[in-house]
C-alpha cells in the first residue's frame, strides 16, 4: 500500500513535470503544501525528502526559503511525444542515437533472414502499434516491441542483447510521457504508415523499398532535445523512432 508521503511526492512530481518550471524557480512554501494536502509537517517533510533524493526539488530554509525546482530531468522529444527520464547515468540522447543505429542495421539484415514466423510476429506488432495510439507511453512501448521483433528476425544475438539493454535502460528511467501537441493523429498515422512500409520491405526482401523506408523512418519523428542540448546543436542525432 502506498504511504501518504509517497503519494504526495508522486503527485507533486507529476505537477512539476507538467508545469515545466525552470531550474531554480520557486515552487511553493512548505507551509502552503502542508495546508494544501491537510497533512502533518512530518508527512510533508518526508514527501519533500523523497523529491530531494530524486533530484526534483531543493528545500531552502529562512525568510526567502521554500521549495524550489531542482535541475529538471532530461527531456527528449520523439516527434509528437515528449519523454522525461530520471536516474540515467548516460545521456538519454546518446541512448536513442545508439538505438536508432542498431535499428537501421537490424532492418537491413532482417530483410535477408526473416522467416514466415517473423512476418507473422511483425504483423502482430504493427497491429499493437495501431491499437496503442491513444496513449503516448503505451505507443512508445509498442514501438520498442516492434523493433525488438525486427532485431530478433535479424538473428544477431549479441547485437540484439545490446539493443535490449538500451531499451531496458530507457524503459526503467522513463518517468513521464505525453503528446507534445493537442492532436497527434496525423503524425501518428504517418509514423504507423512508415512502420508498415518498413515491415513490408523486410518481409518481401525488397532492398529498394527498404532503403526508402529506412530513410523515412529516420526523419519521421522529428527531433531529440533535452536541457543539455539545444535542438540545433552540432552532432545531435537524427530523430529516434
Amino acid at each position: 500500500m502506498t504511504s501518504v508521503p509517497d503519494r504526495i511526492a508522486a503527485e507533486l512530481e507529476k505537477e512539476i513535470l507538467e508545469q515545466r518550471l525552470d531550474s531554480g524557480a520557486r515552487y511553493a512554501l512548505r507551509t502552503e503544501l502542508i495546508e494544501r494536502y491537510g497533512v502533518s509537517a512530518n508527512a510533508m517533510n518526508e514527501a519533500l525528502r523523497i523529491l530531494r533524493e530524486r533530484g526534483v526539488v531543493v528545500v531552502k530554509p529562512g525568510v526567502q526559503g521554500g521549495v524550489f525546482i531542482a535541475q529538471p530531468p532530461p527531456q527528449v522529444r520523439l516527434g509528437v511525444i515528449d519523454l522525461w527520464f530520471r536516474g540515467l547515468l548516460v545521456d538519454a540522447v546518446d541512448l536513442f542515437e545508439a538505438r536508432s543505429l542498431l535499428e537501421d542495421g537490424f532492418a537491413e539484415v532482417a530483410a535477408e533472414r526473416a522467416t514466415p514466423e517473423d512476418a507473422r510476429d511483425l504483423g502482430w506488432a504493427l497491429e499493437e502499434l495501431r491499437d496503442r495510439r491513444d496513449d503516448p507511453r503505451l505507443y512508445l512501448e509498442a514501438n520498442m516491441r516492434l523493433h525488438a521483433v525486427i532485431a530478433r528476425a535479424a538473428r544477431v544475438p549479441v547485437l540484439a542483447a545490446m539493443y535490449e539493454s538500451i531499451v531496458t535502460l530507457l524503459r526503467g528511467a522513463l518517468v513521464r510521457a505525453e503528446f507534445a501537441v493537442a492532436d497527434p493523429s496525423e503524425a501518428l498515422d504517418h509514423n504507423i504508415e512508415v512502420h508498415a512500409r518498413l515491415i513490408k520491405a523486410i518481409t518481401s526482401g525488397d532492398r529498394e523499398l527498404l532503403a526508402a523506408a529506412i530513410t523515412d523512418h529516420r526523419t519521421d519523428l522529428v527531433r531529440l532535445t533535452e536541457p543539455s542540448r539545444s535542438p540545433g546543436r552540432p552532432g545531435s542525432p537524427p530523430a529516434a523512432r
